[in-house]
């Protein structure tokens, strides 16, 4: 399963508790509610930043919004507790056996009965079989999102019957829970399929869930989610589910209105302008997302490892972290991993004697690289007679996110680096990135799960979909792959921390904030929120009696 996915770094879905007190991020805050608290009816309407033209959350240029879309009305197998606990979804699911096999791990996914997609055909042993020819990278011509894991499958296998998958695995592996917890319909088997008739079209009738595609509108960015009529489980409490694809300003103004249901609110800005609203409750927790600054090594200028270094070096994130959090009373110690997050068991500081704020040795590798001062009183430096000069897309029309952009300009300005800001609208991240086109980025991962190592590869692997910058080595490739084949947890952990370190050595990423996820909601709005790892029933969002 893809674990983390791209998103535009925003700083609406975070935020600080109201009063002056510091915010308070333990566990989840989402109104927890039985189905027989929660009335049947009504729809729920929320904005998205971007409604991908990619639907496949398997391929490659899909997102953190694909996958959002996706739960809605694909299998979703798994559930997560806030803690990342994991669970299987019953609906598709009877069983699920992990075992030791001749020292190798067996994993024996046993089928719901009822479980069929829309178009009627069954959900079997079939599904997984193309969920991991499609994912494990043996096929060139499938362009995956990630192959962690998948890659580590030797073989998937009808079990007593159809409705039994065996899974076997090359060896022990460690982290099982984080694999199919969302099928590949059986009829996507080439790879000109997977990668492309997605394309625009959600396929529903490959679906199967409580909801489905009511309607799409992709010149308006509009999608909407009805009861599924072949659901054969607990119908979902709403009528309608809708999504907008709105800037962030637009969607303030439509959840002032009373348009939107929920938010997500963080920036001094749009907390403002939501606090005095009557009936409206914001809900709190830790963030699985990092936000990071990307650097293109395709760009020439930055092909250069002195200038790269240069660049990372001379970024003040402590800097970025005030502006980050300007008006709340909120802070966090910088972050030091894009796999592992502080609140989590063997986290730790990878980026702490990497990549450490250095304006003067930054100054020093321009130097050494040939850029020097130019004749201009604006101090950019100059090489050949050309400027030092980068381009940073803007997504966003938050107040706070450019004035984040701005820092970025004044602090990398103070060693010689002129930061071009491109201004851009949201529904342009898939294009920016697929396209690569920038020389700086900021971009987010977001987590669905809390097994981060498991997923060194998707980050950091020559190649992989999910290394925008284009970093990555056929050295570091083989150490990823010795770590991967650590068979304890905890162990596998410490080993991908030395490896990871070693990754940011190559100056193509660098962390800048995680933040707590806010989000300002209706207050009888039960089931949802800020759940830090959690993923649960969509049958049971909805209103509360």
């Amino acid at each position: 399963m893809l674990v983390i996915s791209l998103t535009i770094v925003s700083l609406v879905g975070c935020g600080v508790q109201l009063g002056d007190s510091a915010i308070s991020t333990t566990g989840a805050d989402l109104n927890p509610q039985p189905r027989e608290n929660v009335r049947d009816g009504g729809s729920l309407t929320t904005a998205i930043t971007e409604v991908s033209p990619q639907w496949n959350t398997f391929q490659a240029d899909g997102s953190a919004y694909t996958l959002l879309l996706w739960r809605w009305y694909n299998p979703t197998l798994a559930y997560f507790a806030p803690d990342g606990t994991y669970s299987f979804n019953r609906d598709y699911l009877t069983d699920v056996r992990k075992e030791l096999v001749d020292g190798k791990t067996v994993v024996t996914y046993t089928i719901n009965p009822k479980a069929r997609y829309n178009d009627g055909a069954p959900i079997d042993y079939r599904s997984f079989v193309n969920t991991w020819r499609s994912s494990n990278g043996t096929d060139p011509n499938y362009a995956v999102s990630s192959t962690d894991g998948y890659d580590q499958i030797d073989s998937v296998t009808r079990g007593v019957d159809d409705r039994q998958a065996v899974v076997r695995f090359k060896g022990v592996w460690a982290w099982p829970d984080g694999l199919f917890n969302y099928l590949l319909n059986p009829k996507v088997n080439t790879a000109d399929l997977y990668n492309r008739t997605y394309l625009q079209n959600p396929h529903p009738e490959w679906g199967a869930g409580p909801y489905t595609i009511d309607s799409y509108d992709p010149n308006a960015g509009v999608v909407i989610f009805k009861r599924n009529p072949h659901w054969w489980g607990n119908p979902g409490k709403l009528d309608r589910r809708v999504f907008r694809q709105l800037e962030d300003q637009a969607a303030i103004n439509a959840f002032r209105n009373g348009e939107l249901d929920a938010i997500g609110v963080g920036s001094k800005d749009s907390r403002a302008q939501v606090i005095t609203m009557g009936g409206v409750t914001i809900r709190t927790a830790a963030s699985p997302q990092q936000s990071l600054l990307v650097v293109n090594l395709d760009t020439p200028i930055l092909a250069d490892r002195r200038v790269r270094e240069a660049v990372l070096r001379g970024v003040d994130r402590n800097t970025l972290a005030r502006i980050r959090f300007t008006g709340l009373n909120y802070t966090e110690p910088l972050p030091g991993s894009l796999q592992m997050y502080s609140f989590q068991p063997g986290y730790e500081d990878n980026v702490k004697g990497v990549i450490d704020y250095d304006p003067d040795r930054a100054r020093r590798l321009l130097d050494d690289a040939g850029w020097h001062v130019g004749d201009d009183d604006d101090g950019i430096r100059v090489k050949d007679g050309r400027r030092l000069s980068l381009t940073l897309p803007i997504l966003s029309d938050s107040p706070a996110i450019q004035n984040l952009g701005r820092a970025f300009q004044a602090i990398l300005k103070q060693i010689g680096v002129d930061v071009v800001i491109s201004q851009r609208p949201s529904s342009d991240f898939s294009k920016v990135v697929v396209n690569k086109e920038f020389d700086l980025f900021l971009i987010a991962f977001s987590s669905s799960d809390p097994f981060g190592m498991a997923y060194l590869c998707q980050t950091w692997c020559e190649g992989s979909q999910l290394n925008k910058a284009g970093a990555g080595s056929p050295e570091l490739d083989a150490e990823i792959a010795r770590v991967a084949r650590i068979p304890e947890p905890m162990a596998q952990i410490s080993a991908g921390n030395k490896v990871e370190r070693q990754a940011f050595g190559q100056y193509s990423d660098l962390p800048l904030f995680n933040g707590p996820a806010m989000i300002a909601v209706k207050e009888k709005l039960a089931n949802y929120g800020a759940g830090q790892f959690y993923i649960g029933p969509v049958e049971d969002v909805g209103w509360q009696k």
